[in-house]
């Protein structure tokens, strides 16, 4: 083996391991161009976990091979089992108005186990590096997007996994937490982030085409509008 080829082995065994929890829309790859930014060799983990398409699955996966992940996994979870949420039983419809409160798309739970699952992958991995795409200036008032939720899991993580037990400390990044749409998406435009790719629509049709008016779809669109940039998300209408 050459000493270029040693260097480069070293180099990549070297890199921190991270798991990047990866929906497929615009916050989660900007995550992950983020995460890959810092250093990290990323392991991103996708969720069929019963919403209304799959459409953001199939991003998820352009978005893996066009960024080389290390390792791309999609676990499936019923949560349309228990329903409760406009994403995961049809029979409640998607709002096409801003609500006050918490709003229907709120799936009970699912970050918390989203994050378990990456815990446990990380622990496998000997990662010590979750990231995930919360915000909590434009967003939908999800409870499990907030700090506070994310700093209780964190101590959770070290009370629940034998790494922690042993004195690992495990970190859940938000790197976009305090950042408005707009600038998420002049961060992501900044490290060659591919919008196009990208599906965050609640109700996208099977060709990845976003309705325009659910939750998602305008908190995005405003986004686009507000950072002066030319949305690039096909609509059906």
């Amino acid at each position: 083996m050459t000493a270029d080829k040693q260097t480069n082995t070293h180099s990549q065994t070297a890199k921190k391991k991270a798991v990047v929890l990866l929906s497929g829309g615009l916050d989660s790859v900007t995550t992950l161009a983020m995460a890959m930014e810092q250093g990290f060799d990323c392991y991103a983990l996708s969720f069929r976990y019963g919403q209304r398409h799959c459409s953001e699955l199939a991003a998820a996966e352009r978005i893996s091979a066009k960024m080389a992940v290390a390792a791309h996994k999609v676990i499936t979870i019923d949560l349309g089992g228990i329903g409760g949420s406009a994403l995961t039983d049809s029979s409640i419809p998607l709002p096409n108005q801003l609500e006050e409160g918490i709003p229907v798309t709120y799936v009970p739970a699912r970050n918390t186990l989203f994050l378990s699952y990456a815990l446990g992958w990380a622990e496998v991995l000997s990662a010590r590096d979750i990231f995930i795409g919360v915000n909590a200036v434009d967003y939908s008032g999800y409870p499990d997007c907030r700090p506070e939720f994310i700093s209780a899991f964190e101590r959770l993580a070290a009370l629940a996994t034998k790494a922690g037990i042993e004195g690992a400390d495990f970190h859940v990044r938000t790197p976009l937490i305090d950042l408005s749409k707009a600038q998420i998406i002049q961060e992501g435009l900044r490290l060659g982030v591919d919008y196009a790719l990208t599906v965050s629509c609640y109700a996208a049709d099977a060709q990845g085409r976003a309705c325009g008016v659910c939750d998602s779809c305008r908190l995005r669109k405003a986004g686009f509008d507000n950072a002066d940039i030319p949305d690039p998300t096909i609509y059906v209408k």
